[in-house]
C-alpha cells in the first residue's frame, strides 16, 4: 500500500480536526469541577473491605486474586479517591477476580487499579445509576470497566492500557451509557463493545489496539477523536431475525489513520442499521471501508491513500432492502480500486463528490439517484459508471 509521510501529518491534521469549533460542541463536555469533598481517612483501608463514606487512600493496595473483590464501595453518593496510589491483583490470574465493586457510589478517581479479572465493575445488586471514571489508568485487566447493572458511565481523562476488553458489560442483560472523554487507548484486544449500550467518544484517542469497536445491538458515536495503528477499526454484527444487529455507527470530526484494516478478516464488511460519517478522514488504512447498511449519511469526508476505496451495498435481510441515504461532498482521492462503488441494487443519491487518482473507476454506482455535481478525473479504469460526471 502506499505510504504516507509519517504519522506526525495524521496528528496535525486531526489537530486541524479536533480543534474545530463545532466539535467541542456546547453542553456535550462534562465539567471537571468538583464540589469540596470532605473524606474519611484511608490510612486504615485494607484489601476486602466495604466503603460507606468518601475515602482518599494513602497507600497502594496488593489484594490477593482470590478474594472477592479488593474494595468495595457502597454509601449513597460516595467518592473514591485513590490518591494516586495503585490498587492491584496478586497472585496467579484469575479471570473471576473484582477490582473495585460499586453497589452504590457516584466516583472513583485519581490512581491504578491493575491485573484483576474486572478492573472496576457495577454489580447485578449495583444502585448506581451514574458513575464517574476521572484521571485513572485501568491496566492489565481482562476487562477494564465492566457492567452488569443499567449504569451510565463517564470515563474522563482516563487511560485504559493492555487489557483484554476495555469496555464491556454483560451479555443481554445490561443497558446504559458508555460516555468517553478525552481518554486513550492502547494496546487492548478490543476497544469497546456495544451490546444493548449506546457509546459516545469525544476527544479521544485509540492507538494499537487488536479491535477498537464491537457494535452489537447497540449504537456508537465517536467524534474528534483519532483511531490509528490499530489492527481494524470496527466489527458491527447483523442478526437475521433477531436483535443483535448494529443501530448506528456514526464518525464525526475523526481521524482514521494507518490502521491494518477497518474491519476484521474474518468480517471484513461493516453491517449496521446506519452507517454515518461527516467531516472524518480515513488515509493510508490497509483496505478499503466496505458496509452494508439499510441507509447511510456521508457526508465532507476524504479517503485518501487506502488499498480501497468505499464500497457501499445493501444489508442482507431475510427480506433485503435496497440501501439508501445521502453521499454527498466526499473525496476519493489515491486510494487502490474504485474510489466510490455502490453496489446494485443500492439507491443512495450521490452529489458533489469528487474522485481523483484511484485506480479503479472513480465512482461506480450504476443503480445510485444522480444528484449533479460530481468531479473524477484520471482514474485507472474510468470515471463515472451510472452517473454523470464533469472533469472540473
Amino acid at each position: 500500500m502506499k505510504q504516507t509521510r509519517g504519522f506526525a501529518v495524521a496528528l496535525a491534521v486531526t489537530t486541524l480536526l479536533t480543534g474545530a469549533p463545532d466539535v467541542q460542541a456546547r453542553g456535550t463536555v462534562a465539567s471537571g469541577v468538583e464540589a469540596e469533598v470532605t473524606f474519611t481517612a484511608g490510612l486504615n483501608v485494607r484489601c476486602g473491605d466495604t466503603l460507606t463514606e468518601n475515602t482518599r487512600l494513602t497507600h497502594d493496595l496488593d489484594c490477593p486474586g482470590s478474594a472477592p473483590f479488593a474494595l468495595r464501595l457502597d454509601g449513597e453518593g460516595i467518592l473514591l479517591d485513590l490518591g494516586g496510589h495503585t490498587v492491584r491483583r496478586t497472585g496467579p490470574v484469575n479471570e473471576d477476580s473484582q477490582g473495585i465493586v460499586v453497589d452504590n457510589g457516584r466516583m472513583v478517581r485519581n490512581g491504578t487499579v491493575q491485573g484483576f479479572g474486572r478492573g472496576i465493575i457495577t454489580p447485578w445488586s449495583s444502585n448506581t445509576l451514574n458513575l464517574r471514571l476521572h484521571e485513572l489508568a485501568l491496566l492489565d485487566n481482562d476487562i477494564a470497566v465492566y457492567s452488569q447493572a443499567d449504569t451510565n458511565f463517564l470515563i474522563t481523562q482516563c487511560r485504559v492500557s493492555g487489557n483484554g476488553q476495555g469496555l464491556s458489560s454483560e451479555f443481554d442483560a445490561s443497558t446504559g451509557l458508555f460516555d468517553v472523554r478525552s481518554s486513550t487507548f492502547t494496546h487492548n484486544g478490543t476497544a469497546m463493545i456495544a451490546d444493548f449500550h449506546h457509546i459516545d467518544v469525544l476527544d479521544s484517542t485509540f492507538t494499537s489496539n487488536g479491535l477498537v469497536i464491537l457494535c452489537f445491538g447497540g449504537s456508537a458515536r465517536i467524534r474528534g477523536s483519532t483511531l490509528a495503528w490499530n489492527e481494524a477499526v470496527g466489527r458491527m454484527q447483523l442478526d437475521f431475525g433477531g436483535p443483535y444487529t448494529c443501530n448506528e455507527m456514526r464518525f464525526e470530526n475523526s481521524l482514521l489513520s494507518n490502521n491494518a484494516a477497518f474491519a476484521p478478516t474474518l468480517q471484513p464488511v461493516w453491517e449496521t442499521n446506519r452507517l454515518a460519517m461527516i467531516n472524518t478522514l480515513a488515509v493510508s488504512n490497509g483496505t478499503g471501508l466496505r458496509t452494508s447498511a439499510l441507509t447511510v449519511y456521508l457526508d465532507g469526508n476524504t479517503f485518501y491513500d487506502n488499498a480501497g476505496g468505499l464500497t457501499l451495498s445493501d444489508l442482507q435481510t431475510a427480506v433485503p432492502v435496497p440501501l439508501t441515504g445521502i453521499v454527498r461532498g466526499n473525496q476519493f482521492l489515491s486510494n487502490d480500486g474504485d474510489g466510490l462503488r455502490v453496489e446494485p441494487p443500492s439507491t443512495p443519491t450521490v452529489i458533489h463528490n469528487v474522485a481523483l487518482g484511484n485506480t479503479g473507476f472513480g465512482i461506480y454506482a450504476p443503480t445510485a439517484f444522480d444528484g449533479g455535481g460530481n468531479v473524477a478525473r484520471n482514474n485507472t479504469a474510468g470515471d463515472c459508471v451510472g452517473i454523470t460526471c464533469s472533469m472540473y
